[in-house]
């Protein structure tokens, strides 16, 4: 169907289309949703400030050497060991304790007046940055630690601070700042000592003074540009590994989490991930970006009392118990999660918990029956291999009294070859019309769950390309992107999907990060262009199968954008609608090939008294404001 309308884009050019401003429906806010789940680049090296690789030693240390992955040796006869009395730790859960989580780094130094340290290079350091220092250390004598920023070779040091430790029985927090006199896209950090002596390192830290609650500044307003409406955390996949409670700890205390069942989640962090982003951190990221926090608890390992304490932390008065502990981490006031998630794509083979319907829902019930007591008024989602009609009448509808959200999931296939101008061709069209599979399955659940007689919605939680995150963006998936986007806005309504969301825009999609700064790739121009629908009715277009087309009115203002998916052939789009133009804007490009971006450019339409038109050449879209008297 798809594919046979962009052929016909030629024969829609020149033929108007009407725009009825009465004939409108309401616009779930929650259809502008993505994902920030802790997996591959989007919270380690994407929204994390945190600059340190490994920087609490978990995992097996190098070869013959005893040092941590992520960093290397300073010295001939000095001995390092991994493992010891570690300064991390977790709070509950100790039956799911993964092996290597806990640990230190010893560094004995065994020849008086011998440097002997740990060092990491590849680090990207800005001239005049001010940057935020913590070291978490244990010493076995008196000595001078120094820490130093370097080049790579550890030859010019560009900012030094030394610390004066001590035999002590606890751990030693020494906080700090270092500003580099000179810049260095490969430059490095030392922790160096003279003393025969050891150093035991529990954690080390390193950030850009300028961070927020621990994240980039840019990356956050970057994610601020895109509109998320709604974030799903911590997981995904994640949601397994996660236990909560940790991040009641110091950030530098919490114990790194090892992936579960497959290091995909964790494949840049040594299949661990270092717990960052805490649930304070997170709920103050949503408020700052606009968005409504949907949590999703780890029904695996987690007791139903664990996710309701979890529900009270969040939404509890300051005299509750856990109401409390959040008061008294400076907190007062609920949080007021109203979104929680009962896991995460369970009944699949990766992830720990109920494999069968059955199991799922009864499970499910009981944290579901421990949250409402706390909130009875939150929206729960139910998890599952969804669209089944199994699962559909054996868990979404015996739960469908106190849980009205079922997870949705899917990823697009395409082709990803771009050598030659048949295989640019070819892989666009495929991208593009892949954009079918997530209509279908939409359709295919609404009808799943209408059979059970129940009144369930629909939440599409993950939606994307298969594997973007293993690949740079480019304006075909942009294109992709825009066109699915318009599809749930257009009918999710009718369809009952009030929650959509992209996995994920972080890292993995929407925002390009490198260690020098952060920008929206095509995705995510096209989600700061969709952003301008927010809050309004959508319009009812006619001529609009292939979803080309999307209108929405608010306060007098009508919202139009366009896409032309066609991949070498101008389309015209006019409309019988009178108004005045307040604003016109074309994103188009050359290059659809990876690495490739939309140039935003002013958009020539011609206004008459009761018709608006405009051409827009191939692999392009654009927005039309107006004024509607």
């Amino acid at each position: 169907m798809l594919i046979a309308a962009l052929a016909s884009a030629v024969f829609h050019a020149g033929m108007a289309q009407t725009i009825d401003l009465k004939s409108t429906t309401e616009l779930s806010p929650y259809v502008f949703g993505h994902n920030l789940e802790h997996t591959r680049a989007a919270v380690n090296g994407g929204l994390s400030a945190q600059m340190l690789r490994n920087r609490k030693f978990a995992g097996k240390p190098s070869r013959n050497e005893g040092v941590a992955a992520g960093w290397s040796g300073i010295g001939e006869k000095t001995l390092f060991l991994q493992g010891g009395p570690a300064y991390t730790k977790h709070i509950g859960n100790p039956e799911m304790r993964r092996s290597n989580e806990l640990n230190s780094q010893s560094v004995q130094n065994l020849v008086e007046g011998q440097v002997a340290g740990i060092f990491q290079d590849g680090l990207f350091l800005k001239e005049g940055e001010t940057y935020q220092m913590r070291t978490v250390t244990r010493v076995n004598a008196p000595l001078t630690l120094k820490v130093e920023l370097t080049d790579r070779d550890g030859t010019s040091v560009y900012a030094a601070k030394s610390l004066e430790l001590k035999p002590s029985e606890d751990w030693v927090v020494s906080e700090f700042e270092l500003t580099p006199s000179s810049g260095d896209r490969q430059g490095g950090i030392r922790y160096i000592f003279d003393k025969k002596a050891q150093v035991i390192f529990g954690a080390l830290s390193m950030m850009p003074k300028d961070n927020f609650h621990g994240m980039r500044s840019d990356v956050v307003a970057n994610l601020k540009a895109i509109g998320p409406r709604l974030l799903r955390w911590p997981g995904g996949n994640f949601a397994g590994e996660y236990r909560w409670k940790d991040g009641l700890l110091p950030v530098d205390q919490r114990g790194p989490l090892q992936a579960a069942t497959e290091i995909e989640t964790q494949p840049y962090t040594y299949g661990y991930d270092f717990h960052e982003i805490d649930t304070d951190d997170f709920v103050a990221l949503c408020r700052e970006v606009g968005a409504e926090p949907m949590i999703t608890i780890n029904i695996a390992w987690s007791a139903p009392e664990e996710s309701a304490q979890w529900v009270e932390y969040c939404n509890g008065p300051a005299d509750s118990e856990y109401g409390k502990l959040r008061a008294q981490r400076g907190h007062k006031e609920p949080y007021n999660v109203r979104f929680w998630s009962l896991g995460n794509e369970m009944g699949y083979g990766h992830m720990e918990g109920p494999a069968g319907p059955e199991g799922y829902a009864e499970l499910a019930g009981k944290h579901a029956d421990a949250m409402l007591k706390v909130t009875p008024d939150m929206e729960l989602c139910s998890s599952g291999p969804y669209p089944s009609d199994n699962w559909a009448v054996h868990s979404a509808a015996p739960l469908a009294d106190k849980v009205k959200y079922i997870s949705l999931h899917h990823y697009a296939g395409g082709n990803r070859s771009f050598t030659t101008p048949e295989d640019i061709r070819n892989s666009y069209e495929t991208t593009i019309s892949s954009v079918e599979g997530n209509i279908n399955q939409a359709k295919r659940m609404r009808e799943s769950l209408d059979a059970t007689g129940k009144s369930l919605h629909i939440s599409f939680d993950e939606w994307n390309q298969w594997y973007s995150w293993y690949r740079p963006s480019c304006v075909t998936e942009g294109i992709y992107a825009a066109r699915t986007m318009h599809f749930y806005i257009s009918e999710s309504a009718a369809l009952d999907i009030p929650i959509v969301c992209y996995f994920q825009p972080v890292g993995e999609g929407a925002i390009l990060i490198t260690p020098e700064g952060s920008r929206l790739t095509a995705n995510g121009q096209m989600f700061e262009m969709m952003k301008a629908h927010q809050d309004g009715r959508v319009c009812k277009v006619s001529d609009n199968d292939d979803y080309s087309t999307v209108a929405t009115i608010k306060d007098g203002v009508l919202t139009i954008t366009l896409i032309n998916s066609s991949y070498d052939t101008d389309r015209e789009f006019s409309f019988l609608i009178k108004g005045k133009v307040l604003e016109a804007a074309l994103y188009s490009s050359e290059d659809v090939t990876p690495h490739s971006f939309f140039e935003r450019s002013e958009l020539e339409v011609t206004a008459k008294r009761k018709d608006i038109k405009t051409v827009l050449p191939p692999h392009s879209a654009a927005i039309i404001k107006l004024a509607i008297k």
